[in-house]
């Protein structure tokens, strides 16, 4: 379903929230991928290294790579990402955990999985 208006760009977002049952797990892992990482210059090396070490959150956003989500999705190319993680208080019965908070102009059809348009 390909027009000529239609724009070869999506903006892809992803929001998960994770239960972190053992950091220093995590934070060896990303150690671990920190290491493995050869082209990384020294300098940035130290200060991954440190954040990871402070801050489980920065760990778990080593480890993520949006790259790996997308990278054998076929017909498309990753041209940029961002990502960061942060520790949060969480309550999956408070109405501000509502995953589609941000698509209130094109509400979500549950029974479907689809965004319902006009």
């Amino acid at each position: 379903m390909s027009t000529p208006e239609t724009s070869r760009f999506v903006r892809l977002r992803v929001e998960l929230v994770l239960e972190i049952e053992d950091g220093d797990a995590v934070t060896k892992a990303a150690l671990g991928r920190i290491a493995d990482d050869e082209s990384m210059p020294d300098e940035e090396r130290a200060h991954a290294e440190s954040a990871v070490t402070e801050d489980t959150a920065e760990a778990l956003a080593q480890l993520v790579d949006p790259f790996d989500l997308v990278g054998e999705v076929p017909g498309v190319e990753l041209l940029q990402a961002s990502w960061s993680g942060e520790e949060v208080d969480y309550d999956p019965d408070s109405a501000e955990w509502d995953l589609d908070e941000d698509d209130d102009d094109e509400p979500y059809d549950e029974e479907e999985g689809t965004e319902r348009v006009g």
